[in-house]
């Protein structure tokens, strides 16, 4: 498959920063005074930083690249530095893909690569992590496993996640895992009194809004990736009674033909005073 990645001329490249707040997926930083890219696993390709470069530094590339590969990726961060090493360690973490932090774990015993991971890394402190909101954070479990319950005055909120607006969802963050994804318009949840209890719970969340939102071809190879990377089971389309909402539903069902996977995918309307008027699976 291909993917569209950040790349950095390190020659080009003067530490200045200005690229890091506006990582949205915070895949940047500043180590040993050059912009390093700390892990591809989180980088969406929509190159949000390349205008913030007065170097023209950063560039997209598109190319083949198999499915992620944490061992291919520790080979060349660890060419990169102890400080590198650290923050991508540190990213993983803060992301909770713990599985891929295990295996660069691995890599580094088996090639008697030492690290102190009790230090922290050597690096300017210039939002080293992009924009708090876009962190990725999951809400239904607890360290012992059991379900958190937020409420919100008498209402139980079920959202699970954070982000969920789709220029700032990672496709690959652990709760799209085989998980049943409802992509909703940002109207449809102050329509609806019972959107939380009735439609959100148990479901991975992302919204958009079809007609105001700019780069939508991203939205489509976002969801791509939730079909054919992160597994998703099901699609739910919620969307108002407006003619400009129709174009999500479009949307998923590009992104459907162009995965090799198929999911089913259903399509609900709401009218403007949160009333199911249609409902029928693709």
């Amino acid at each position: 498959m291909k993917r569209k990645i950040v790349k950095i001329d390190e020659e080009l490249c003067n530490g200045c920063s200005l690229c890091i707040p506006n990582c949205q997926e915070g895949a940047l930083q500043i180590i040993d005074g050059k912009v390093r890219l700390i892990s591809d696993l989180f980088c969406d390709g929509l190159g949000a930083c390349l205008g913030h470069c007065p170097e023209g530094a950063i560039s997209i590339e598109e190319r083949e690249a198999e499915p992620y590969d944490e061992r291919k990726v520790m080979e060349i961060i660890s060419k990169q530095g102890e400080n590198t090493m650290i923050a991508h360690l540190n990213h993983l973490k803060d992301h909770g893909e713990i599985e891929y932090y295990n295996q660069a774990l691995e890599y580094l015993k088996e090639n008697n690569i030492s690290i102190n991971l009790k230090t922290e890394s050597k690096m300017e402190n210039h939002s080293q992590c992009g924009c708090p909101g876009s962190k990725t954070m999951s809400f239904d479990t607890k360290p012992d496993g059991n379900t958190v319950e937020t409420n919100v005055g008498s209402q139980k909120s079920e959202l699970r996640q954070w982000p969920v607006q789709m220029h700032l969802v990672n496709p690959m963050a652990p709760y799209f895992k085989d998980s049943d994804l409802l992509l909703a318009a940002d109207c449809v949840p102050f329509s609806m009194g019972n959107f939380h209890s009735t439609h959100l719970k148990g479901r991975s969340l992302a919204i958009a809004c079809p007609k105001l939102d700019a780069n939508q071809d991203v939205y489509i190879d976002k969801l791509v990736k939730m079909i054919d990377e992160s597994k998703i089971n099901t699609i739910t389309v919620m969307i108002m009674e407006v003619p400009c909402c129709g174009g999500l539903l479009r949307m998923a069902q590009i992104a459907l033909e162009k995965a090799t996977r198929k999911v089913p995918v259903k399509s609900i309307v709401v009218s403007l005073q949160g009333e199911i008027i249609q409902e029928s699976w693709m």
